[in-house]
């Protein structure tokens, strides 16, 4: 492949097993030789499904299932190709070969298409359950062998500020890493007027936005004294823009 000779973690395997005959395991032993994948691409789904003549929803849905939940238990992330159909839809998801099961099973989907088989230009689009659709045109640079992103049709929807975790955020820093206290001495810390169980329900909610955008680690134990909350800085990766 172009571009690979300098990677050394990048491995194929010519030969694969079918989902019934023991995929699961062969994945499992190439997990063990090496622990630090992260990425397994299977290039095309219907060299490791069963040969049969019925295409269902519940056999596309369980087929997808069963590689979701190995991916899911092992901590990777599984990226599954497929082929699309010849005939346009309204919706281009419902071009890919088979049933909605495919996509109601896995996480997200993208759908590359090219209106010429000879274009140098295609839309990717994107839809999950855990991301907003999106649609971005990409040029296809010759030199390079891949796509490029031209431009962004739909812009991502981002989240309002939150004053709770902004407050947390400035005096929980690099150069103060760590503090613990309860939700009452958190209050008077960040100096609110919201009730104590408010604040504690907007971090529980909060958790993950506090340590994607500002890299503080949200904790919560109950001890014999009531609740504690811990508050712990790990990165700087709060988004400047």
């Amino acid at each position: 492949m172009f571009g690979t000779e300098s990677i050394d973690n990048l491995r194929f395997a010519v030969m694969a097993n079918t989902v019934d005959g023991g995929l699961e395991k062969q994945l499992e032993g190439f997990l063990h030789q090496y622990p630090d994948t992260r990425l397994i691409i299977i290039d095309t789904l219907q060299k490791v499904r069963e040969s049969s003549n019925e295409c269902s929803y519940g056999n596309d849905y369980q087929v997808i299932a069963r590689l979701k939940q190995f991916a899911d238990s092992r901590g990777i992330c599984m990226l599954i190709v497929h082929h699309t159909r010849k005939q346009k839809a309204d919706d281009s998801f419902d071009m890919i070969s088979g049933t909605n099961g495919l996509l109601g099973a896995a996480d997200g989907a993208f759908l590359l298409k090219k209106e010429k088989r000879t274009e140098n230009s295609a839309t990717l689009e994107i839809s999950g359950r855990d991301q907003q659709d999106q649609k971005l045109h990409l040029v296809r640079n010759p030199e390079k062998l891949s796509w490029e992103l031209e431009r962004i049709e739909t812009e991502l929807w981002k989240e309002p500020p939150e004053p709770i975790l902004e407050a947390v955020a400035e005096f929980v820093t690099a150069d103060n890493p760590d503090w613990v206290g309860t939700a009452t001495e958190l209050t008077e810390k960040i100096g609110t007027d919201i009730p104590v169980n408010a604040i504690t329900k907007k971090l529980n909610v909060n958790a993950s936005r506090l340590l994607n955008e500002y890299g503080i680690v949200y904790k919560i134990s109950r001890t014999h004294d009531g609740r504690r909350i811990e508050l712990h800085f790990q990165s700087a990766v709060r988004d400047s823009s």
